[in-house]
């Protein structure tokens, strides 16, 4: 794929890329929103250094893509005056970190964001990188007759198993059903949608039926050749798109810090 005006450097076949020759603190193009676009689809993920954004910045960024999805679930950890944007942060004190589980963001909701926009100003070394997963690859990985009995099927999604036990109690969480394997709307591709961090069970059939395929999904969805790896700078971003990928925050940096904000792009209902 030709690019007009970024440079893209892809880190594997199968997902991830990083971009340069851009800076995304600045007005940006037409041009250059249609090259990231398109970079975002060709690679479901994309990755950029050296930016450091403000919260304005950050929410312009977002607007390009299609406007902000705000998440019922995230509302302890919106930051004040900006309840677009999410703090992201461990350290010394923390007991446990969001995302640790390989999931899609906010699968829950019944219109699950498009993608988000993770900008990291401080991170430990070494440490703290954040893995993704094709859910292509996830798909077309799988032999033709598990494709042909999950086709039609529908998954329970639910926010307790992510948030239940650190939101305020009484606070409302979103459910959600949606497809297990969803057509990506841009690009028409098939792509495996279950994950560990919110999806509860396989609807009509059995339990226990439920719960081994679901158990065999969690574990195809972080095969290694599906993946690529990032390792985070000061002032480094990732944008995923949740529709086609997975992704897991590795927690190997405690007492270390690792901090910054995210923002996720609306979206629509899978199908």
């Amino acid at each position: 794929m030709n690019y007009r005006s970024i440079e893209v450097t892809p880190l594997t076949p199968h997902i991830g890329a990083e971009i340069s020759g851009v800076d995304l603190t600045r007005p940006l193009s037409a041009g250059q929103v249609a090259d990231l676009k398109q970079a975002l689809a060709d690679h479901l993920a994309i990755f950029f250094r050296d930016q450091h954004l403000d919260f304005e910045s950050h929410k312009i960024l977002a607007n390009h893509f299609g406007g902000i999805h705000i998440a019922p679930s995230t509302a302890p950890w919106r930051v004040p005056g900006h309840p677009e944007i999410t703090t992201i942060h461990a350290d010394k004190d923390s007991t446990f970190v969001a995302g640790e589980d390989w999931h899609s963001d906010m699968s829950c909701d019944p219109e699950p964001p498009l993608g988000s926009i993770l900008y990291l100003h401080t991170v430990p070394e070494p440490g703290g990188d954040t893995v993704f997963s094709s859910m292509y690859a996830a798909y077309d990985g799988l032999s033709g007759r598990m494709k042909t009995y999950l086709e039609g099927l529908s998954g329970t999604h639910d926010a307790v198993v992510g948030f239940g036990g650190i939101t305020p109690d009484g606070m409302k969480l979103p459910r959600s059903s949606h497809p297990v394997i969803r057509t990506h709307p841009v690009t028409g591709r098939k792509a495996l949608y279950v994950n560990k961090g919110f999806t509860v069970r396989i609807e009509g059939i059995p339990k226990d039926e439920s719960a081994g395929l679901l158990a065999f999904l969690f574990q195809h969805v972080g095969r290694p050749e599906y993946q690529c790896r990032f390792h985070w700078r000061p002032h480094s971003i990732a944008f995923w798109d949740n529709r086609s990928c997975q992704h897991s925050a590795i927690w190997d940096y405690f007492p270390h810090t690792r901090s910054g904000y995210r923002v996720q792009i609306l979206g629509d209902k899978p199908y």
